[in-house]
């Protein structure tokens, strides 16, 4: 393994991949753990990472695995607690924190993949091994959640897009 290419990638992409972790997890403390186990995991496979050429996307894509399975191991163990109600706060990025925070980890998941990344509905549901309509009706469900107009999102996105 070239440590010093490795390195190099590990000191360039931490803080966009600590922000996407913190974005899927929804924890600041978590995060830091899935992007340690995220970074050794692309040790191991560092060599085939730099010949297919897309580090950063396997990254990504590592994460979410690896956060999907830690929550299947949660769910096996015991029934979530229902979210607390969001406190009064001015700053937006906590409320954004709490909105997240209030959504089930898959529709977590499927959020930040959708908008952050602006990954098509197949490609979230390969992530995530779940099916496509599975995925649309996961993200359909957290933005109701989260009090937000279907038809303003979409047309937001389509606009973006």
């Amino acid at each position: 393994m070239d440590a010093d290419e490795f390195e190099t990638f590990v000191r360039d992409s931490a803080p966009a991949l600590r922000r996407y972790a913190r974005a899927v997890t929804a924890d600041p403390d978590q995060a830091e753990e899935l992007l340690q186990q995220t970074y050794v995991r692309m040790a191991t496979a560092w060599h085939r990472l730099v010949a297919e050429g897309g580090p950063l996307t396997y990254a990504k894509l590592t994460m979410v695995r690896l956060h999907v399975s830690r929550l299947r191991t949660i769910v096996r163990r015991a029934r979530s607690t229902p979210a607390a109600p969001p406190s009064a706060a001015t700053d937006e990025v906590d409320r954004l924190r709490r909105l997240l925070a209030g959504l089930s980890p898959l529709q977590r998941v499927v959020l930040v993949m959708t908008y952050l990344d602006d990954l098509d509905d197949e490609s979230i549901a390969a992530a995530i091994g779940r099916r496509p309509a599975t995925v649309r009706s996961l993200r359909h469900r957290a933005l109701l959640r989260a009090g937000l107009p279907i038809a303003r999102v979409r047309a937001e996105r389509e606009v973006a897009g």
